[in-house]
């Protein structure tokens, strides 16, 4: 039995009789189009309706999520692996209870760890299943190695695009490259297109046909429309003072977009998963891929 197999059985013995988080990986094929801000709201609006949520902010480096909630994290994930500090111990909570893991250095390290420490993470990782409804992971933008490895593990995907050409571009990139993996799995995996900073409902509609059309032709994969988010000034007001959009000008137009995309996820999203994989899993298939390698 190889180190992989290992990790998976153990693993899916320790998961089995405890409950799963939703899992929800945000992604993006170019910075710049707000999908740490996507992340931050849809977690804010999602914690408001009473949802017991946590940010994993696998944007290594950046600390994109604890700049827009303006607090400061005394501990991050490398700290767990190094440091011996529990997964309670690395969550800081944010707004309506709003917990966020900050990546620091920890998640481009997950690379150099050794089997020991890889089943020692994906045990302490398995815990935020027991203490979290939905999980959100914030990847890094464009195709690098992390990006696309979280992406293959992970049930729920939410692409985040604008209509720039150069975003949508980089959109089907992204897809393309995905589509070529061989450990990913079309069947398990859905992924969701959010259009944002559009002028208009039937922009964002247009948005995702025009990427729809080219996958449909060219790709091996489905995405499916999951809604609009307008453009608004009030999110780069936001953005500089620190503070949600969602907190700070809640009745503004991308405040209002945010929350219908939550709604959306609570009221078609969980139907529409065929495997809720949990925090766990996603772990065990992110890190199986690597003793593969």
């Amino acid at each position: 039995m190889d180190q992989a197999e290992q990790l998976r059985r153990l693993v899916k013995s320790q998961s089995q009789p405890k409950p799963t988080a939703r899992v929800i990986t945000v992604t993006s094929g170019k910075g710049g189009v707000g999908k740490s801000n996507m992340s931050v709201n849809l977690g804010i609006q999602l914690s408001k309706a009473g949802k017991r949520v946590i940010i994993l902010d696998a944007d290594f480096g950046l600390a994109n999520v604890e700049v827009m909630l303006g607090i400061r994290p005394q501990y991050n994930l490398a700290d767990l692996l190094y440091k011996n500090k529990s997964i309670k111990e690395i969550i800081t909570t944010g707004p309506f209870g709003l917990g966020f893991i900050s990546g620091g250095s920890g998640v481009k390290e997950l690379s150099n760890l050794d089997r020991n420490q890889i089943i020692q993470l994906t045990e302490k990782m398995s815990e935020l299943d027991d203490i979290a409804d939905i999980i959100i992971v914030d990847t890094g933008a464009g195709i690098s190695d992390s990006v696309l490895e979280f992406i293959t593990a992970s049930s729920e995907v939410l692409l985040v695009t604008t209509p720039e050409p150069t975003s949508i571009t980089d959109a089907y990139a992204l897809l393309k490259t995905l589509d070529k993996r061989e450990e990913f799995i079309q069947s398990e995996t859905i992924i969701k297109v959010i259009a944002n900073r559009v002028l208009s409902e039937k922009e964002g509609i247009e948005l995702y046909q025009k990427l729809s059309v080219v996958v449909n032709r060219f790709l091996n994969l489905n995405i499916e429309f999951l809604g609009p988010v307008l453009y608004d000034m009030n999110v780069t007001k936001a953005v500089m003072k620190q503070a949600p959009v969602s907190l700070l000008f809640p009745n503004t137009s991308a405040a209002k977009g945010m929350c219908n995309i939550a709604n959306q996820l609570l009221d078609k999203g969980e139907i529409k998963v065929n495997h809720k994989r949990g925090i766990s899993e996603l772990f065990s298939k992110l890190m199986s891929t690597k003793l593969n390698r």
